[in-house]
C-alpha cells in the first residue's frame, strides 16, 4: 500500500474528502484508505458512504480496522484517542 492512496480525514468539509477518494479513483488507483482518529471518524463514514452511493457505486467496502492510540495532550497527559482506517476498493 503505497503513502498516496490514503485519505487523511481532518476538520475541513466532507465533501473535499469525497472530490479526493472521487478523483484518486478516477486516476486509476484501484484502492484507497480512509484514516481518521477521534471526532473525524464520523467524517470519515460519511465520505466512505457518499462516495458508495453517490459518486462511484460500484465501489466495495474493503477492510475496516479499528483501533486505539495513546497520545500526550497539551497538558503533558496520556489520553487514549480512537483511530478507524476504512478501505475503498473498485
Amino acid at each position: 500500500m503505497s503513502e498516496e492512496n490514503i485519505v487523511y480525514i481532518g476538520n475541513k468539509p466532507v465533501m473535499n474528502y469525497v472530490l479526493a477518494v472521487v478523483t484518486q479513483m478516477n486516476s486509476g488507483v484501484s484502492e484507497v484508505i480512509l484514516k481518521a482518529r477521534g471526532r473525524a471518524i464520523s467524517r470519515a463514514v460519511d465520505v466512505a458512504e457518499i462516495v458508495r452511493n453517490k459518486f462511484i457505486t460500484d465501489v466495495k467496502l474493503g477492510s475496516i480496522d479499528i483501533s486505539t492510540e495513546e497520545i500526550k495532550n497539551s497538558e503533558g497527559r496520556d489520553s487514549n484517542v480512537s483511530t478507524i482506517e476504512i478501505q475503498l476498493k473498485k
